[in-house]
């Protein structure tokens, strides 16, 4: 191998499933376009900063402050956390190769519900989430500031996410970046890079 870089992974749609699209509407019993009309526009953001707890963000879900079952909303999050197909075997693969990615998401404290679900800190490492570094995605601090707290430089990252504005601004800063689109094409881009072996 040639590389072994800072691995700086995202979390939602890259590692694990998001179930806001999917999960979130039927349990509420609504589309998800009355959801994505009606939620709060800075709620989830706000939430995702630190700056609400759980227990203030519920209530502020929907704009209008409408009454819902808070408890069904976190349930459907809950049940939807679920690593994606194949990450867990390149996950292995990486320990294997004493290479632990650093997880660098946007996410509010249910993080830990995440970890709950999944156990990514078999894997990884919960260093740079949103709501303790106060620092989100595509923002160039989210990605200095974890270059910084590491001691290398943006160059030395290779950083992984599912949302392109997410790998462009990663890109611009000097980091090495690929989108997510699957385990499988993820594995390539790692071999590609010599940060994995080829098989065979």
């Amino acid at each position: 191998m040639a590389w072994r870089p800072a691995l700086l992974f995202d979390v939602m749609g890259t590692l694990v499933r998001d179930p806001f699209r999917e999960d979130v509407p039927p349990a509420l019993g609504m589309t998800l376009d009355d959801v994505l009309a009606l939620k709060h526009p800075t709620a989830w953001i706000d939430f995702e900063y630190g700056d609400l707890t759980e227990s203030e963000f519920l209530p502020r879900f929907f704009a209008d402050g409408r009454a819902y079952d808070h408890a069904k909303l976190v349930a459907a999050f809950d049940r939807g956390f679920r690593l994606l197909d194949g990450v867990e075997p390149l996950l292995r693969e990486l320990a294997a190769q004493r290479l632990r990615p650093h997880l660098l998401s946007n996410y509010p404290e249910w993080w830990q519900r995440v970890e709950a679900r999944t156990g990514l800190s078999r894997f990884a490492e919960w260093s740079f989430v949103s709501c303790r570094t106060r620092h989100r995605k595509p923002d160039p601090e989210a990605y200095l500031h974890a270059a910084r707290t590491l001691g290398v430089a943006p160059s030395d990252c290779l950083f992984v996410d599912d949302v392109e504005k997410n790998v462009a601004a990663a890109a611009r800063l000097g980091m090495v970046a690929r989108r997510f689109t699957g385990a499988a094409t993820l594995r390539a881009d790692l071999v590609a890079l010599g940060v994995l072996p080829g098989r065979g």
